[in-house]
């Protein structure tokens, strides 16, 4: 994958700017740079990054633009959205992370490897580099970094930035700009001349003011350019507000609420579902968007977001604040979540208010009621993410018209939704029988339904009653199955069941004549309706895993045509080319045997005779492993990725007419025996062959001047690439990226290595011994060693893979770039030496290298991070650890010979993590320090059954997670009870303890686990840990009594199995978020209070309690999903009848 250029076409005098960027960037020195533009808002800083990033891309392996970063860290997720968006970038696929910590620990691991240009646009003071990507000097020295922001202090973070100012634009440069959005392709008007020097005095240089004046003059009267002229001239331009405030007034009242709404909310979001609130209000969101476009107010970008300049929406927002500075209820829209709930959790509000937005995400179980919109009768767009609305909403909210109401656990039932237009209940707690849909029934003008993620729908809501649906999304239903009734949905535009059990459409769907997308990958979707076997003619987007379309050839509007989980096969006409001739992609994704329709065109054998569109610009065919052939694509002229992966294929026709290709990928085609025509392909960036078994050559690569990177694997006849005895003709190419492994009949390595010193990613297998490959100049820039022995003797690693004899020693010295080291399985390696050379060194990994002895001249490592150990039974001694004064993470596993840590780890202050599993000699001394590491976090310790006590541990005031497991001889933890960071505490199978200090002050903890503590007696302070969410103490054999517990209201987990003595439970009845309660085995319990509460709680495990003869209130849970029980208490717990019982939810019983 390319680094894509950002779009941009503000580029009048800048390349002056860009040069002086390229210089500060330095991009010929090795260095870790940092270049902050700082500059007002409106200036042409985003701009100009933008261009500076296009001139530079091709210099890095990978690249990333993130815009709009102060924005983005206003949501409750925007440090993840942003992590996941450099993950994505530079890791080139989906791999989101679901916390900061998680991210930054991937960033650490995966991102840094790679020489990075990050752009970051419009950083504000809120941003905190090293929360959000861990620490600068974690990443490549070759990286850059580019920071817009509007505040210069925010560069003061860093501790080498350089810094540009971003100055306003000449006046020459500034007329241009103007006459470019005034005139645009049209001849400048007679007279404008002397009129654009003056609005250009005006707009005093500021590219967005110029932009904005230029849109509003544009096709006006020469008249008009006068009177704005006066107009602009008799504002106060104390700031950039007035100039740009012209373009709002003279926008009609409609499109005024259209532009505050964007300003205020929708940055950022896909313009469907305002459009569909904005035509209920009669905003007419069509022309009024189309203006807001023309007067350069908005954009729409390629992903059909709404998109509007810092500066526009401040002023947006500033009119809103404007309506009433002193009492935000009063203004027309919230989106301040500190307002918004001051305003409900105080009795505020008004019938002003239209449009409000809530976070009670980190509210814990915070309820509103309806009490609290009883003064906010205007509200017509109600966004709630977390906590819950309870209570009767029958009279309130009368002029709502969209409802998003996500991640909640309540939702009211009970609510007035005869305006509604939108409906969304996304990640919240809706079942099959939840009454509220009876009142959604009610919503006659409802067009769009979202239920995303509603885990515990287990079918397909009754939606019929609604003829005027536009938009069904039931993705990600995981337990949502049966069938779907479409009959009708007249209206219906996108239908969305991906993830989803939905099993079959019933009803004519032909009559859906509206119909654009129909998204139902990875679902149990096998059949279309039967009754009219056709698809509505309007479609646009089909992505399917039924193998059939009756009526495919004619939707002559599909653009995008994707066949997945066919077992069978899709049936793809033989004339498909010649009868949709807008189709720009298709994918064909683990389908069985692709087969060709019976046309006039198709010869019945495969899809050889099938003749492709022409439009295609992708083409993905994925674990297709009955597809011996493919149609010929020289007819594919538009075509810029092809990608086989897990064919059977034989040749591809026509593969050297493809000349706009960009991206090729060839994995596991064990049948492919050539590659005739590659050579033609001299637009192309991106080449990999993966398992091509029966390649034994491949043309001249010398003629692909773009190449960049090159990927060939696992082709074990591969032999020759012609045009050179060697591979050295792939000098001539531009890569960036090498990677050859487990080629071994490929000669002559040596001299490509040679001849490719700027490579920036190297990856060889089989080909070098170690010594060669450490000894060859050209590796001097490796950043990242991995060598790994198998059993028949591979080096591998990251950046370089080679066939490696059993190796005893390894010297390092020469590769003084290094900045990470893995070695592992090297059994017959006794030392490595030359650390001392190794100044960059931040990881250090070996494992599984038995016979390894000794690591010695550690200290000279300053800046290392990471140290991990594992499996090293012959080392004895950590000398000269205490001296890493850069560590921020030690993992020891399996050291059977470390006795104990040295003394003085207290001059260890960045360590944040300390791991010790399986070192089964290990002890800790008195004089280790360890209560003296305040940087502390987690700490581990697992299976080291020669621990009998740890130091005191009340010097540890920042650890977060102490996980104790399986040291069956320790008998005390002393100091826990000053560790008041602690969020997690694991003490599982230490069989040892008997008594555990008070744990009252552990304010902030929120998991406990004692399982397997046979020994221990009680549990002080239990009844005080007011945030605790999970208590396990299964096997806690001799506990026989608990603390009431009823102020433990955000518990949701509660093991307490096999706890054969504890008599009683005290305080379950308050514990409306229980979620889950396992008791088996407790022989003891004989009754419990009233459980009707328990309105969440949806496991529920009594087998075994052979004293429990009832619980009351049991059948009220209206949530529950599992049930055991044993036959012999079932009657007497349950109660006779059964007819009262409210288990609609109940997936599993067992009764033994």
């Amino acid at each position: 994958m390319a680094n894509y250029a950002i779009v941009t076409d503000e580029l009048i005098g800048i390349d002056s700017h860009v040069k002086e960027v390229l210089d500060l960037l330095d991009l010929d020195s090795k260095g870790l740079k940092v270049v902050g533009i700082h500059g007002i808002g409106g200036i042409g800083k985003t701009t100009l990054s933008k261009a500076v990033y296009n001139e530079v891309s091709s210099w890095f392996d990978r690249c990333c633009f993130l815009e709009d970063v102060r924005e983005t860290l206003l949501k409750a997720d925007g440090v993840v959205t942003l992590q996941n968006k450099v993950i994505s970038n530079i890791l080139r696929h989906d791999n989101h992370v679901k916390d900061v910590s998680e991210g930054i620990h991937l960033i650490k691991d995966k991102v840094c490897k790679y020489k990075v240009l990050i752009v970051l646009d419009d950083v504000d003071r809120r941003f905190e580099f090293d929360k959000v990507f861990g620490k600068l000097q974690d990443f490549s020295i070759e990286s850059r970094f580019i920071l817009t922001t509007r505040d210069k202090r925010v560069l003061e973070f860093f501790e080498e930035c350089r810094l540009f100012e971003a100055k306003e634009m000449s006046d020459i440069d500034s007329c241009q700009l103007l006459r470019k959005h005034a005139f645009q392709m049209d001849d400048p008007q007679e007279g404008s001349d002397t009129l654009c020097e003056e609005f250009v005095k005006l707009a005093a240089g500021l590219p967005l003011a110029l932009k904005v004046i230029g849109s509003l003059l544009f096709r006006k009267d020469i008249r008009i350019w006068e009177e704005k002229l006066e107009e602009l001239k008799e504002s106060p331009f104390t700031g950039v507000h007035e100039i740009l405030k012209i373009s709002y007034n003279d926008l009609t009242p409609t499109e005024k609420e259209i532009f505050l709404d964007i300003a205020c909310f929708f940055i950022g979001e896909t313009k469907e579902c305002p459009f569909y609130m904005w035509n209920e209000c009669k905003f007419y969101p069509e022309s009024g968007i189309s203006n807001l476009i023309l007067k350069s107010l908005i954009k729409i970008n390629k992903r059909s977001e709404f998109w509007m300049h810092d500066h526009i929406r401040d002023l947006g927002r500033a009119i809103v604040y404007e309506e009433n500075i002193r009492q935000p209820w009063k203004r027309s829209r919230i989106w301040s979540n500190e307002d918004a709930l001051d305003m409900l959790e105080n009795g505020k509000g008004s019938a002003a208010v239209q449009v409000l937005r809530i976070n009670m995400e980190d509210r814990g179980n915070l309820e509103l009621t309806e009490k609290d919109f009883n003064k906010l009768s205007g509200i017509r767009f109600l966004d709630v993410w977390g906590g819950g609305l309870t209570g009767d909403f029958s009279k309130m909210l009368p002029n709502i018209q969209w409802l998003q109401l996500g991640s909640c656990h309540s939702i009211p039932t009970d609510i007035n939704l005869k305006k509604l237009v939108i409906l969304s209940l996304e990640h919240s707690n809706v079942w099959d029988y939840w009454r509220g849909w009876k009142r959604i029934k009610e919503s006659k003008k409802l067009k769009v339904v979202n239920l995303r993620w509603c885990d515990d729908l287990v079918k397909a809501p009754d939606l019929s009653f609604s003829g005027s649906l536009e938009v069904i999304n039931l993705d990600v239903c995981c337990d949502m199955g049966g069938e779907l009734h479409i009959s009708n949905f007249k209206k219906l535009k996108l239908l969305r069941l991906s993830g989803s059990k939905i099993t079959e459409l019933k009803g004519d769907i032909q009559m859906l004549q509206d119909l654009k997308e129909i998204d139902a990958s990875r679902s149990k979707l096998t059949k279309l309706p039967t009754e009219v076997p056709a698809l509505p003619t309007s479609l646009k987007q089909l992505t399917l895993s039924s193998p059939r379309v009756p009526n495919l050839l004619e939707l002559k509007d599909l653009e995008v045509l994707c066949f997945q989980n066919c077992y069978n096969g899709p049936q793809i006409p033989g004339d498909i080319g010649l009868q949709l001739p807008k189709l720009k992609k298709l994918n064909v994704d683990s389908c069985g045997a692709v087969v060709s329709a019976a046309t006039s065109s198709s010869n019945g054998m495969g899809v050889s005779a099938t003749q492709l569109p022409s439009s295609l610009n992708s083409l993905v065919v994925r674990s297709c492993q009955k597809l011996e052939r493919l149609p010929n694509l020289a007819n594919l002229s538009n075509l810029t990725e092809l990608r086989l992966v897990l064919v059977v294929v034989h040749e591809i026709s026509g593969l050297g007419e493809l000349r706009m290709l960009e991206t090729l990928e060839i994995s596991r085609a064990p049948h492919l025996e050539n590659l005739d025509g590659l050579e033609n392909l001299v637009l192309l960036q991106r080449l990999t062959l993966d398992r091509c078994d029966a390649v034994e050559k491949l043309p001249s690569l010398s003629s692909l001047v773009k190449l960049h990177t090159l990927k060939i694997r696992r082709c074990k006849d591969l032999f020759e690439i012609q045009g050179s005895q060697s591979l050295d003709a792939l000098g001539e190419c531009s890569l960036t990226h090498l990677e050859i492994s487990r080629c071994p009949r490929l000669a002559n390595v040596e001299g490509l290595l040679q001849s490719l010193e700027t490579l920036t990613t190297l990856e060889l297998t089989n080909f070098l011994s170690l010594e060669t490959l450490l000894g060859l100049p050209s590796l001097g820039n490796l950043k990242k060693l991995t060598v790994e022995e198998t059993s028949h003797g591979v080096l591998q690693r990251n950046e370089t893979r080679l066939s490696v004899p059993r190796i005893r020693s390894l010297h390092l010295a020469r590769l003084c770039n290094l900045q990470v080291i893995k070695i592992s399985r090297c059994q017959q390696l006794i030392e490595i030496t030359g650390f001392e050379a190794l100044q960059s060194l931040e990881e250090l990994d070996i494992s599984s290298c038995t016979s390894f002895q000794k690591l010695s001249n550690l200290s000279a490592l300053k800046n290392l991070k990471k140290l991990t150990i594992r499996d090293g039974a012959q080392l004895a001694k950590l000398e000269e650890l205490d001296r890493l004064e850069s560590l921020e993470c030690l993992d020891m596993e399996g050291c059977m010979s470390i006795e104990k840590l040295p003394p003085n780890m207290f001059n260890l202050k960045n360590l944040w993590s300390l791991s010790i599993v399986e070192c089964m000699s290990w002890t800790f001394t008195e004089d280790c320090g360890l209560e003296g590491l305040n940087s502390l976090k987690k700490l581990y310790i697992s299976g080291c059954r020669s621990i009998i006590r740890l130091p005191n541990l009340c010097g540890l005031p920042n650890l977060i997670d102490l996980d104790i497991r399986e040291c069956t001889e320790l008998t005390d933890v002393m100091g826990l009870r000053r560790l008041e960071s602690l969020r997690r505490l694991n003490l599982t199978d230490c069989a040892s303890i008997v008594r555990l200090p008070n744990l009252s002050d552990l304010k902030n903890l929120k998991v406990l686990n004692i399982g397997g503590c046979k020994q221990l007696t009680e549990i002080r302070g239990l009844e005080s840990l007011e945030t605790l969410q999970a208590l396990a103490m299964s096997n806690c054999k001799s506990i026989n009594k608990l603390p009431d517990l009823s102020c433990l209201e955000y518990l949701r987990y509660l093991d307490v199995r096999e706890c054969t003595q504890l008599t009683e439970v005290m305080g379950v009845e308050s514990w409306e978020s229980l979620e889950l309660l396992a008791m088996s085995n407790c022989k003891s319990i004989s009754n419990f209070s009233d459980l009707s509460g328990l309105k969440n709680l949806k496991h529920l495990d009594i087998r075994g309690c052979s004293q429990l003869t009832e619980i009351i209130g049991l059948h009220k849970f209206k949530s529950l999903q599992v049930l055991g029980l044993h036959n012999y208490t079932a009657v007497s717990i349950l109660g006779d009848p059964f007819r009262d019982l409210h288990w609609k939810y109940l997936a599993l019983a067992t009764l033994k």
